[in-house]
């Protein structure tokens, strides 16, 4: 793996797609692209995706390379076959991969912004990515001695009362690592009947055969995926991609039960096809997703929730390890440092944070709180995370800094000996985001800044399991100084807590919470933080205001002309002369500010302004109404809508130099016919026009008084304009023929005005 992919702060390419992303979508959507995605290809080895997203069903990696990373002519054999593998693996999991050269990026802003568009859709539907908790590998589970917990329990209750009442589908929500998928099967036991589990990958497929094997004894157990296909047994145990590729295999009234593993992807395509095809009597979906607004998607399949259970609960109730924190405070000054609502500009970053200050200040807080103790650093790049290790070693501590682009071998050897206690510092950047888990870890050090709250609290996640004599996981969160708009995360912003006294229980039992405030009040110290030079007298108030999540209700202003039936100009000078309000303004940069509006300020503005506001409903019939009210200085608009609907495609698609071209034969017929073609200040007055100036005149005039209200769109590098497609869906036959009678009758209309004026 080269150092582009282990560099979790963004490449210099990585960071220019997001801004490319960014002019496309809004920065307010950047959030949704998550940067260094984990997952394993199809040998379970670790790999990671430039930058991972959902967009509505649809999973998509998106991949930045160099020219050479996939010439086999230029890169080695090895590794170009180990890159096909990793984009193999990518569509095996059900994923569209799209890949853009970093040279494209940097000489064809435009045309990767036209793909971005193309591929991903003019009003893409993107979802957060919902585990932030690591999966929970290959636990054993002896049925003899199995105890369901108090939240297992409930469930079962929940479900069973739930079938009672004969509801057939129903959604299980509970945190990662609390035992979803033992609960499942429990269930399933309990019902009695032949039974099908779904799951998205292999592996866990694998562990839901374990789990089956262990539990519910006495009946046969099956998988079904890749090779193996049995049809037979009581219960299967299936990859959705073989299921759905092999529904033949299977009548629909086959199983009584089936459970949908990681329910959040049940949009999808593949599992919507299994859905529909399976008649069983009761479904269970199985989601560790975090509630949010589009949990609605999700409730719209499984109907009903069964049992909750979030990260923070699962930690009150003793699933998940408490966690206290200490602030470490820096002075070093991010508020300069560039971002653009997914991470910081690398180089501006390092500028600030590769000093020896800070990291003499890392070291220094390791040595004196937590030496003894097994630590997890997480550092900003991998340089980084080895000059902390050096510095840490040369203390006399055994540290080691691990990164991707070390051996395998090497990496687990580290890994191992931290687990065992032979190495109490472990530094690292990206890799232990995902995909490793140490329970014994006890302290997180939270040393490098981001404004990703996925990566925050998959770092979190690190230290979050139980673990015999762990009481609880310390974080040091490293505060640098920043703006309110470039804040980092930390575990405050995080859990949104306000006041912060040194070593206090973050997240916890309530009852331990309580206990820990009244000592805190009483200026002692808990039992927990004896052996931590703390003063529990001190006092912070803490700073949590969240731009993006104070933005997310809001609407930005390139959602606000798309909403609006006036142009950008307008809207702008509006925001100039202080007669448009707006309700939050953030600072990129020194030549960059965003704007975003409350909805009842853009309805406000509306009646005062007397705009329209537009939607997906009424642009359509908004659309009519320009072309029946069509003013005109010019007969560019009629000839424009008449040149599309000639050219177009069943998509709504049409080539601009067709329409170039039909614009120059209309007004070079009726120069044949010695009629006027156009007014004198036009170049269609003239004959031999350039195809060139043609095209810019049609660009520049006709064209944007459609495509700011959002009804037509030019995608330059490819050349073509686009109805949109709420529009072009809706358009009847009558309704073109109307339309195209429309322009008819204006251009005659015209061509007498300009005509008299002639005469006269």
């Amino acid at each position: 793996m080269n150092e582009r992919l282990v560099t979790p702060s963004g490449s210099i390419p990585e960071n220019l797609f997001i801004e490319l992303f960014s002019d496309v979508f809004g920065a307010e959507k950047a959030k949704f692209l998550y940067p260094q995605y984990h997952f394993t290809d199809v040998y379970h080895n670790d790999r990671y995706a430039d930058f991972f997203l959902q967009n509505g069903g649809r999973k998509i990696a998106i991949e930045i390379d160099d020219e050479a990373s996939h010439n086999p002519s230029i890169v080695s054999r090895n590794k170009f076959y180990d890159d096909l593998l990793k984009q193999n693996s990518m569509i095996h999991n059900g994923w569209d991969v799209y890949r853009w050269a970093v040279r494209q990026l940097q000489i064809q802003p435009d045309t990767v912004k036209d793909e971005l568009r193309i591929f991903l859709g003019s009003h893409p539907l993107f979802r957060e990515i919902a585990d932030y908790l690591p999966s929970q590998r290959g636990k054993t589970i002896n049925a003899e001695n199995l105890q369901l917990k108090g939240h297992q329990l409930a469930a079962l209750k929940s479900l069973e009362e739930m079938r009672k009442r004969h509801e057939t589908i129903a959604l299980l929500y509970h945190a990662t690592g609390t035992g979803k998928t033992v609960t499942a099967v429990s269930d399933a036991k309990k019902y009695g009947k032949r039974t099908l589990f779904l799951a998205h990958t292999i592996e866990l497929v694998n562990q839901a055969y374990e789990t089956f094997s262990n539990i519910w004894q006495g009946v046969t157990i099956g998988k079904f995926g890749d090779s193996i296909k049995d049809t037979d047994s009581f219960v299967i145990c299936g990859s959705i991609q073989s299921v759905a590729l092999n529904l033949e295999y299977f009548h629909e009234d086959e199983f009584a039960y089936i459970i949908i593993d990681e329910a959040h992807h049940a949009s999808a395509d593949s599992y919507q096809k299994v859905l529909a095809y399976f008649k069983p009597e009761f479904t269970l979906g199985l989601t560790a997703t975090p509630e949010r607004t589009d949990e609605k998607d999700i409730i719209e399949i499984f109907k009903n929730t069964a049992h909750r259970l979030d990260i923070q609960t699962a930690v009150e109730i003793g699933e998940l390890t408490p966690v206290r924190c200490i602030r470490i405070h820096t002075n070093i000054d991010l508020t300069k440092v560039r971002f653009n609502s997914v991470q910081y500009n690398i180089r501006d970053l390092e500028s600030k944070i590769f000093v020896p200050e800070r990291n003499m200040l890392i070291v220094d807080t390791f040595m004196e709180y937590v030496s003894t103790k097994r630590t997890v650093i997480f550092c900003a790049s991998v340089k980084h995370a080895e000059q902390i290790a050096s510095m840490i070693r040369e203390r006399g501590v055994n540290a080691a800094a691990v990164n991707g682009s070390m051996k395998s071998s090497e990496r687990m050897e580290y890994l191992n000996k931290f687990q065992n206690g032979k190495i109490k510092a472990l530094c690292a950047c990206d890799l232990l985001n995902e995909g490793w888990d140490c329970p014994e870890t006890e302290v997180l050090f939270m040393a490098r800044p981001t404004m990703s709250k996925v990566l925050y609290t998959q770092q979190l996640g690190r230290g979050m399991r139980l673990a015999e004599g762990k009481d609880f996981l310390m974080v040091f969160d490293f505060v640098d100084n920043a703006s309110q708009y470039n804040m980092p995360y930390s575990i405050h912003r995080l859990f949104k807590l306000k006041k912060y006294k040194p070593g206090q229980m973050v997240v916890g039992k309530q009852s331990e919470r309580i206990a820990d405030e009244n000592l805190y009040a009483k200026g002692e110290k808990p039992e927990a933080l004896i052996d931590y030079p703390v003063s529990v007298t001190d006092f912070e108030a803490v700073d949590v205001f969240n731009w993006q999540e104070e933005a997310a209700g809001m609407i930005s202003l390139k959602e606000f002309v798309r909403r609006v039936d006036v142009q950008t100009d307008t809207i702008e000078a509006k925001i100039k002369d202080g007669s448009l309000k707006v309700d939050l303004s953030v600072r990129l940069s020194e030549n960059r500010i965003l704007y975003y509006f409350k909805e009842s300020t853009l309805e406000k503005a509306a009646i005062e302004f007397k705009w329209t506001i537009i939607n997906d409903f009424n642009r359509k019939n908004l659309f009519l109404d320009i072309i029946n009210k069509m003013d005109m200085n010019h007969s560019y608009k009629p000839v424009l809508i008449k040149a599309i609907l000639s050219c177009v495609d069943e998509k709504g698609c049409a080539s601009i130099d067709e329409i170039t071209n039909y614009f120059l034969l209309f007004y070079a017929e009726r120069l044949k016919r010695n009629t006027i073609a156009e007014k004198s200040d036009s170049i269609f007055s003239k004959e031999n026009v350039e195809h060139k100036a043609a095209r810019m005149l049609i660009l520049r005039h006709p064209f944007k008084t459609f495509e700011d209200r959002q009804m037509l769109r030019h995608s330059k590098t490819i050349g073509i304009i686009e109805i949109e497609s709420t529009v072009w869906k809706n358009l009847s036959n009558e309704e073109k023929e109307h339309i195209i009678n429309v322009c008819d009758v204006k251009l005659e209309e015209y061509y007498k005005r300009i005509s008299y004026k002639e005469m006269t």
